[in-house]
């Protein structure tokens, strides 16, 4: 990555962001990124397995993995094994990096689980995850930095990672889409409370990346239902995935000075499924 990162700007010379799920994936994707345009990072994940999902979570060496491609680019970085559904322990993980790197610039609460069912087979454990981790992790990140950002007064940059299915009602994917759903209301209204002190809340919206996120329960519904529901996922575009990069790209721009004049809204990048 570090080789094909000299074109970059330095958008974020001299900032600091604070990414949730940075041990892989999108996280991973977006802490490189912001590193190559100049920003040090405050990084977390839970580093654990999760008891909804089918795939395996992140893990330990993933994050010194992300920390050790950061520092690959010159920059600084923070690394804490946190859950963002522990308020007190991500607030802590967050004050122990703003003290390390000197401040608090763009938030990007990135960290989510994905599993599928038919809305009435959803377990109440699922449920009670999916929501836990995906909107009130998201809300807890974003609780955490904004007094950091108020008491700074230097404005600040919040990204919220949503999906398509927080725009649209996709199968097998209800719990899933409620919780990216509230978080299209969260962001909409903490860019309207934000607003006066030039603090920007955007939400970006992927469909399909390649992750290792993907769920095998929503390969085993797609292949029973497919013919009815299947076109529902099916995009414009040629490729068939997202990559991670491709969505740390969109989430750069939106936390960089270039979208100055742009919050509260949500951004898809889906190869074209909200169109079909």
């Amino acid at each position: 990555m570090s080789d094909n990162t000299n074109h970059y700007n330095q958008r974020f010379a001299g900032k600091v962001a604070f990414i949730t799920g940075a041990a892989r994936g999108q996280g991973r994707a977006e802490a490189i990124r912001l590193a190559a345009e100049g920003a040090d990072i405050i990084a977390v994940d839970i580093c654990k397995d999760f008891e909804s999902t089918s795939y395996d979570g992140a893990t330990s060496d993933d994050l010194k993995e992300t920390v050790a491609a950061v520092e690959a680019l010159d920059r600084r970085i923070v690394a804490t094994e946190a859950d963002t559904r522990d308020f007190d322990g991500l607030s802590a993980a967050l004050a122990d990096g703003v003290a390390q790197l000197g401040r608090l610039d763009v938030v990007i609460a990135n960290a989510g689980i994905c599993s599928a069912a038919m809305s009435w087979e959803i377990t109440p454990e699922q449920w009670k995850e999916t929501l836990d981790v995906n909107l009130t992790g998201t809300f807890f990140t974003a609780k955490a930095a904004v007094p950091i950002l108020l008491e700074q007064g230097t404005g600040g940059s919040i990204v919220f990672t949503s999906s398509v299915a927080g725009l649209r009602g996709l199968p097998f994917l209800g719990h899933y889409a409620a919780s990216k759903h509230g978080i299209v209301g969260l962001c909409k209204t903490m860019a309207n409370e934000l607003g006066q002190h030039n603090i920007r809340v955007n939400s970006v919206h992927p469909h399909g990346v390649a992750t290792g996120m993907q769920p095998n329960d929503m390969m085993a519904l797609l292949g029973e239902y497919g013919a009815t529901l299947g076109p529902l996922f099916m995009g414009a575009l040629p490729d068939p995935i997202s990559e991670p990069e491709d969505i740390a790209a969109a989430v750069a721009w939106l936390a960089s000075d270039e979208a100055r004049h742009v919050t509260g809204i949500q951004l898809p990048v889906d190869l074209g499924t909200l169109i079909r």
